[in-house]
């Protein structure tokens, strides 16, 4: 079966007449707006269908019927027009397109490498719609938006088959990418780091149990490594002013602490993975190389009290100042005062702060023997004593990276909150939601195509995705594309066309070109 373009024309110019009245009409003046609105949605879309239907059509006709030369010297006749099915947004369009066919030889439609169609069915809008939602929100609520407003179908296997096939070149791409120019960026550049585990089903798994035994899961969890690197303005402050503005102080007393400048980070990247730390450091290091120059004039890593992170960045970043992280630190301090007052104690508030000013003030070991001394001191319970003691081994063991003063007064960021935020956001909010187990793979390109859209990459990066996935598919440059915006529809030569006489004909592959692809396009009806 193949379609007529002027019956199509016909279609739609009798749809647009109906729309033009269905909005103007008598029945319009009584409708509501809502009323009006969604009934549009839907009609809209059955036109863009048939609108598109229309251009399938269109370039099926003026595709070449002449016999396509082999470079083995065999010639691969016209065989016939042959059927793809393209699902879109506006929903599945069947059209028809010529196909060459010769018996031990592997067929081909060059229209495909001139639409630059993907391997399966759907449309590049469709995967992007689908997997933009899949990105923030659970699978099977993306295919549930999806279904409710565009009427689509797709299972929510259909969506990770299409994550995992659309991030393959997300590492390409990332590794091609400019850094920002040094006009946009502040004079300290920043890295951090953290993990976070990410529940995995287990790969291998037995027969599984009708009920767990105590302490069995039907999963583990793998930490995900999270790093970011971003450039910052410096802001000197004392330690009193961190304090009043951490703790939220009063500061109508004197002396008045002078405000806090606010600064944001400039050009955040962020980056997750389940692939380690080793690996997960490695890809940082080419970031932040990519990232020097003059403008930068200072260099901080930030991150919490994990050894196994503090040694492999020492070792990567040896030119980086190494601090620990400020609230990480301060929750240490939090907890003993819950184990001395009660966290039901009016008190705890002003014991921590007084504490917290100590350490930033450069008094850390004086808080470490206050620790350690009444950890001996009776009576106190053996919670107290190991909270005491765990508390103050962490403060000594971190003592190289607690030189608050000098931080402060030169300017420098303190707290990793971007990486305490990305943990949460980027990892725990979509990766540990009820009930929820991943594969390794699954999560990997998950993470990857959500730090597309966390750095603000999606367009630029699926627009090299698509022409990645052409070069793989045909060997042939990648289309030229014409913008609406950019030209003047003009319908009234579509209207007056016959059967698509008064279309300029596209260019004719060369037999060349052709060559190059009909032993890679084969595509089943």
């Amino acid at each position: 079966m193949t379609f007529n373009s002027q019956s199509i024309i016909h279609d739609i110019r009798k749809e647009l007449d109906k729309l033009i009245d269905f909005v103007s009409g008598e029945p319009a003046q009584t409708a509501t707006a809502d009323h009006i609105e969604r009934t549009l949605f839907r009609e809209m879309l059955k036109l863009g269908a048939k609108l598109l239907l229309l251009f399938f059509v269109i370039r099926s006709q003026q595709c070449s019927h002449e016999p396509i030369q082999m470079e083995d010297g065999q010639e691969l006749p016209y065989h016939g027009e042959k059927k793809r099915d393209y699902l879109s947004i506006f929903g599945k369009i069947p059209f028809w397109r010529p196909y060459f066919y010769a018996k031990g030889a592997p067929g081909c439609s060059p229209l495909d490498a001139e639409l630059s169609l993907g391997a399966d069915r759907y449309s590049d809008f469709l995967r992007e719609m689908l997997e933009y939602l899949g990105v923030h929100v659970a699978y099977n609520k993306a295919a549930e938006i999806l279904e409710r407003f565009l009427g689509i179908g797709l299972s929510t296997r259909v969506l990770q088959e299409m994550i995992g096939e659309d991030t393959i070149d997300v590492k390409a791409f990332y590794a091609q990418k400019p850094a920002p120019v040094p006009s946009t960026e502040a004079e300290i550049l920043v890295i951090q780091a953290d993990g976070k585990g990410v529940p995995l089903v287990l790969e291998t798994p037995a027969e599984p149990p009708v009920r767990l035994g105590k302490g069995q899961k039907r999963g583990r969890k793998k930490e995900a490594i999270v790093t970011t690197v971003y450039t910052i303005g410096c802001i000197p402050r004392t330690p009193e002013q961190v304090v009043a503005s951490f703790f939220q102080q009063d500061q109508r007393s004197e002396p008045k602490p002078r405000p806090l400048k606010r600064v944001t980070p400039q050009n955040k990247h962020i980056w997750a993975t389940l692939d380690g730390k080793d690996l997960a450091l490695d890809r940082l290091a080419k970031q932040v190389a990519a990232r020097q120059g003059r403008h930068i004039l200072h260099k901080v890593a930030l991150c919490d009290g994990c050894a196994a992170l503090q040694t492999r960045i020492e070792t990567r970043f040896p030119d980086f100042n190494l601090i620990l992280d400020f609230v990480h630190a301060n929750e240490y301090l939090w907890k003993v005062a819950n184990s001395l007052l009660g966290e039901d104690s009016e008190q705890r508030t002003a014991w921590v702060a007084d504490r917290t000013l100590q350490i930033l003030s450069g008094k850390t070991e004086h808080v470490i023997a206050e620790f350690r001394s009444r950890a001996q001191e009776q009576p106190c319970t053996v919670a107290q004593r190991e909270t005491l003691t765990k508390t103050a081994n962490y403060f000594e063991r971190n003592l190289p990276y607690l030189d608050y003063p000098t931080y402060l007064r030169n300017g420098w960021p303190i707290a990793s909150g971007v990486i305490e935020g990305a943990c949460r956001h980027f990892v725990k909010d979509r990766f540990e939601l009820s009930g929820m187990r991943w594969s390794q793979n699954g999560a990997e390109s998950l993470l990857h195509l959500r730090a597309v859209a966390e750095n603000d990459d999606w367009d630029e990066y699926h627009d090299l995705r698509r022409r990645h996935r052409h070069a793989r598919l045909y060997e042939l440059p990648f289309p030229e594309q014409c913008y609406l915006e950019d030209q003047a529809l003009d319908l009234e030569a579509l209207s007056n066309s016959s059967s698509g006489s008064d279309y300029a004909p596209l260019p004719v592959m060369t037999t060349t070109t052709i060559n190059s692809i009909s032993g890679q396009i084969a595509l089943a009806a």
